[in-house]
């Protein structure tokens, strides 16, 4: 009913394949609004299991889920939510070796990942596939959300190069602490990207980093330069050399 969207942008919707890369605190409200909104056909690239420690942020489990595999467990969820979308499962980690073969046939792929070094070789293959990577991360209190390599726009890389994070290893919510309704709150500010751009609805977040903070409910938008050298990928090479946990 809403006139920006009406009947075509529900058709879009239908039509399009969204890929959800991790099904954790982030992955689970992005992908019960997108199945809720009606994406025709969603993937989830998740190898993990559910743990206890972090049901109070990974929405789509409960107790009786622990120790069972985290994209099971969602795609079970979600077809109550709505049986007439088309589910698949990769129960694999997606690297460099993987990453073209399988995002290659989705029209938007979201990074709702935990570690730089995937986010590195999901935005290298949305590059060379030119496909656009919707990307968002948690930390205490904070969240960012952005979209790149939305119609050749600026990439992961242009905001976060690599060379500066060799060394550099992911804080986990178990060593710095997370509120649990932060990833809630990302991931739907994420999935609502997602629909814009299938539904080629409003501004997309292209270009511009959304940095929010829970705790003293400030919002700040935030520019990205399109450095060209970023778009010549000729392979994916994640990040070399990185130390990560």
């Amino acid at each position: 009913m809403i006139p920006e969207i009406g009947i075509t942008g529900q058709e879009k919707l239908k039509q399009a394949k969204v890929l959800v890369v991790g099904a954790g605190g982030l992955g689970c409200p992005v992908l019960q609004y997108l199945a809720v909104a009606g994406v025709g056909k969603i993937a989830i690239a998740e190898f993990d299991m559910v743990d206890e420690t972090n049901l109070q942020r990974q929405v789509l489990y409960g107790t009786s889920d622990v120790g069972k595999l985290k994209s099971v467990i969602a795609k079970n969820r979600l077809e109550h939510l709505n049986s007439l979308l088309d589910f698949k499962i990769f129960n694999i980690r997606l690297d460099a070796s993987n990453s073209l073969n399988i995002l290659k046939n989705f029209d938007v792929i979201v990074d709702a990942t935990d570690n730089l070094e995937t986010r590195y070789v999901i935005n290298d293959s949305c590059v060379i596939l030119n496909k656009p990577m919707v990307h968002g991360s948690i930390y205490k209190y904070e969240g960012v959300i952005s979209v790149f390599n939305y119609k050749r726009g600026p990439t992961y890389r242009c905001y976060n190069p690599s060379a500066i994070n060799k060394e550099f290893k992911t804080p986990q919510p178990s060593q710095v602490g997370l509120l649990g309704v932060l990833p809630g709150i990302t991931g739907t500010y994420m999935a609502n990207e997602v629909i814009k751009i299938i539904t080629e609805t409003g501004d997309i977040l292209s270009g511009k980093v959304l940095l929010i903070n829970i705790c003293n409910n400030t919002f700040n938008t935030f520019s990205v330069n399109n450095i060209p050298e970023n778009h010549n990928i000729q392979g994916v090479e994640g990040l070399k050399g990185g130390n990560f946990i």
